[in-house]
Formats: structure tokens, sequence, C-alpha cells
């Protein structure tokens, strides 16, 4: 087990694509996985009897935010075993949510855990977490037999910044802290939580020798990693002190705090984006207007080279660019297109990793320009890397555009 790499959350992964026996009731009423004898490797080998793991389902495709989730215990047995010569291991499931929603063609996931227990995520066939799931575990996209990866293997799979990206969406986070500045944290926020704006320009001040002048896509990735460690760092310290206090019995309360926890992160994911774009532009000395309207009512991230040139008729629209910016895409990149409709020709930058070549495709065709951080670019497709812009392409593009006076 190595610290950064997939075995450090998973003693063994196997994938497979589910046939229609695998997820029809009207077919079949088995509740089993086939062909799967390959996952001795990981499961061990059922004798006489079966051996039981508790295991957590999820389902996940693009649509929803969230995972849908089911605990229960699953079976491996071995349906042969008085055979004199043969095994034919198969993998026992209860019916649950997660598999009623599974169809015919999907990718199921299945790996154990360091604690023995199953994570098995079944994700929709042809889906931008599909394809995500297929990179981060180094599988083939049109393989649909049972495929293994030993310790051994996910030894060699290491986890980046797109690779813990994708494993949140499993439920997995790495726990990195840096305590070292907690004390400074509490210090200066006085025990709580700082406007986003403030949090994010103290993440990189903590950061030493991270430049966008040097590397603009690199400081881009390190600063808002940075900013996550800080944050779980300071709200792990924040929520375990108001789980001491207790709820009593009030259960309003209690859920209360918990959807405020959440909704916290999802705010500041977006936010603190945008806040470290900002610092970018303002070390490049770029002119830009954030959050600032054009029609509609809409408020494009950012306009350049400002929202005032954009209002003004006799300014060339060719000289006018806009940014959108989306911590993740998923279908919500379909709204950039309505925004700063004087560029014809728009850019949204995210940090989604490997998102899908229909999803790609889709915004060149609707003349929308996708903007990634180099090191998350390495998750795409080749072909899809040709045409993905780097941050620093981006800058560049912004000089080349600026009006001569």
């Amino acid at each position: 087990m190595k610290r950064g790499h997939l075995s450090q959350f998973f003693s063994g992964v196997a994938s497979k694509t589910l046939s229609v026996v695998e997820t029809n009731p009207s077919a079949s009423h088995q509740h089993e996985l086939n062909g799967v004898n390959g996952l001795i490797t990981i499961l061990g080998e059922a004798s006489d009897q079966a051996i039981r793991y508790p295991a957590k389902f999820l389902y996940l495709n693009d649509d929803s935010e969230s995972a849908v989730a089911a605990e229960c215990e699953v079976s491996w047995y071995d349906s042969r075993r008085k055979h004199p010569t043969r095994t034919e291991h198969r993998l026992y499931f209860p019916t649950n949510e997660v598999m009623e929603r599974a169809t015919q063609g999907d990718l199921l996931i299945l790996g154990r855990q360091q604690n023995d227990s199953l994570l098995i995520a079944v994700v929709e066939s042809g889906s931008t977490t599909a394809n995500q799931m297929r990179w981060l575990f180094g599988l083939e996209e049109n393989d649909t037999r049972c495929r293994v990866k030993s310790e051994d293997e996910t030894d060699a799979l290491q986890v980046g910044f797109a690779g813990r990206f994708i494993l949140e969406q499993l439920g997995i986070e790495l726990e990195e802290s840096e305590t070292d500045y907690l004390q400074d944290m509490l210090d200066r926020f006085g025990g709580g939580f700082p406007s986003t704006k403030v949090f994010s320009a103290f993440a990189r001040e903590t950061l030493t020798g991270v430049s966008s002048l040097d590397n603009p896509d690199e400081a881009i990735v390190r600063w808002v990693e940075q900013e996550e460690i800080l944050f779980r760092t300071l709200e792990r310290h924040i929520v375990a002190q108001r789980l001491v206090e207790g709820f009593g019995s009030d259960v309003d309360a209690f859920v209360a705090f918990s959807l405020s926890v959440q909704n916290r992160r999802k705010s500041r994911a977006g936010h603190a984006l945008e806040n470290h774009l900002e610092a970018v532009f303002l070390e490049h000395d770029t002119q830009y207007s954030r959050e600032k309207v054009t029609e509609n009512r809409t408020k494009p991230d950012f306009v350049f080279p400002g929202i005032e040139d954009y209002h003004t008729v006799e300014f060339p629209s060719e000289c006018l660019t806009m940014l959108g910016v989306k911590q993740t895409c998923k279908d919500r990149w379909r709204q950039v297109l309505s925004e700063a409709q004087r560029i014809r020709d728009k850019h949204l930058l995210t940090l989604e990793p490997s998102i899908s070549v229909n999803q790609t495709e889709e915004m060149q065709a609707h003349n929308l320009q996708l903007v990634v951080p180099l090191e998350i670019q390495d998750s795409y497709r080749p072909d899809q890397q040709q045409w993905l812009m780097s941050l620093a392409e981006f800058l560049e593009l912004l000089r080349d555009r600026e009006p001569f006076d």
C-alpha cells in the first residue's frame, strides 16, 4: 500500500459491463454478478461456505449532484463447489435501490477497501462519470469482460488532483490537513469562517514558491488544492467542536447544521476557483470585469477587457472575450451559452477531468472553447487534448486581443 496511490484506498479493484440478466428483473431474478471468477484474486476462494462482505452500493450519472447509495451485505460463493474439477464463483447481492437503477451496458466498479468492506459503484453507460472512472482505474473503454487489478497494480496508479476529484464522487476523501496553520486560522478568523475571498488570499499566502507568472496552469491547481486542504482543516475543527456541544433531542437543529456544512462546501468551491483566477489576472496585469451584467440580467464570471467596453457599441466585438468558470461542468456548461451575446465564441474554464467526447463535441458545436489546466488535461483523450486550451494559452489569447490605442 502506497500513500497517494489507489492502493491507499483499495487492496484490489475490478470492473465489468453489466449484462441484461444482471440488471433486468424480468429477464432474471438471480441478483448475481456472473463471469467473475477473476475476483478470486481480491475476494479469495470460497470453498465450502460463502464469504460475506459488508458493501456500499453507489449509482452515479451526470445528472445528479450526489450519488444514490445503499448499504447491505453481499455473498461471494462457488456455485460449483461440489464439482470435482470446476469452480464458478458468483457474487450475490440483495435487492437495493442502486441495482434497481442499473441497466444493461452500465459500468460496474468493485473495490475491496483496506478495511475489507466492498465499494460497488454502478455508473451510467456513456456518461462523463463513466469516462472518469475508466481513466482513474486504468480501464479499457470497450472491454466488457470482468477485469481485476490486484494491490500491486493499484500501487502503480497514482492519485493526483484529478484522481482526488473523481474519488470524492465515490465518497472517498484524502484526509490531508495543514494542522500547522490551524491556530493561525483560528486567531485570524475568530474561530469561524471568513469570506471566500479572504480565505482564498490566505491559502495563496501559505503556499510559497508558486507564481502564476512562472506557470499559471500549475498555480491555479496548487492554489485551489491548498485552499481545499486548509478549509477542511478548519472545518474539521469547527464541526468537531459543534458535535461536542451536541444537539440534545433537537433533530431539526442537527439536520440544519448538517445542511449548512454541505452548502458551505459547495458554495465555497466555486467561488474559490474564481478568486484564484482573479489573482492570476491581476498578476498578469490583465484588464477584466467580474460578474457584471451584460444582457437579460446575465452575469458572466469574467469579461475582458471590461464591462464598459462590452457595452460600448463602437468597441469591436472581436476584441471582447468572456470566460465562464465552473469547477465541474456536467450539463451546467450550457448556462454559459446565453451570457454575453455580443461574443460569439465563448470560453469556459473547468477543473473537471476526463469529460466525455460527446460532451466536448457538443461544446465545439456551440462555439464553446474549454479551458483546462495542463495537469488535468492528461485525463482527456489525445484527440481531445489537441482541442483543449490551457490557462497559459488563454492568457496569450487575451494579450493578442488587446486593442491598440
